[in-house]
């Protein structure tokens, strides 16, 4: 049997962005599993213009190039974890804006959220989670939150993320509640698939 895939997917595009430490982080534990295969997903990857399509893709497919790849790479995926800078109390722009360009391909499959910044990206995360809801997704209880002081010490004192065991060990029940929860979902998906098939 296939093992279940899951989309690491780095939420900045800033040019200065920290997230491509946490994302290299979190997939390098991500990749000592043995029950679920892990792939990294930038958003820089896809340049997505801002959101101005007629009706949600729930409606009407996107019309732009890079929307149409996002939505093609996203169905690839059993479950999610997103990085998720906070800005201003909130989300990234631009991770609200690839949030908003899908929708079946985010439908009935888990996220979870390695979150950043001063409370540890918590604010950020809060709002993704009620986004998801929407998107019918299953977003989980647990998450990774980064805050200030690792933050700090990784940006200015050389320090590394695997410095703070906490982290390494919020990251491993985020993953197992992860593997749970996607197991779950894609066994429900493929029973329906089955079940309309028949």
């Amino acid at each position: 049997m296939v093992k279940p895939k899951i989309a690491i997917v780095i939420g900045s595009t800033r040019p200065q962005r920290f997230a491509d430490k946490p994302a290299a982080w979190i997939a390098d534990i991500a990749a000592r599993r043995s029950d679920l295969d892990f792939e990294t997903v930038d958003l820089r990857d896809y340049p997505l213009p801002f959101f101005e399509e007629p009706a949600s893709p729930l409606h009407i497919p996107p019309k732009p190039a890079a929307a149409l790849a996002w939505g093609a790479k996203l169905a690839e995926f059993d479950g999610f974890i997103v990085l998720a800078a906070e800005y201003n109390h909130g989300p990234t722009a631009a991770l609200k804006n690839a949030f908003d360009y899908a929708y079946r391909e985010f439908n009935k499959k888990p996220i979870t959220f390695v979150g950043y910044g001063g409370v540890g990206g918590a604010r950020a995360v809060e709002q993704l989670r009620l986004v998801a809801v929407e998107l019918e997704m299953a977003p989980l209880r647990n998450a990774v939150h980064i805050g200030l002081e690792p933050l700090l010490g990784v940006m200015r004192e050389g320090k590394q993320i695997t410095d703070y065991p906490y982290l390494n060990e919020r990251a491993e029940v985020m993953l197992d509640e992860l593997a749970w929860w996607t197991r779950a979902l894609r066994a429900a998906r493929e029973e329906e698939l089955a079940r309309e098939a028949a």
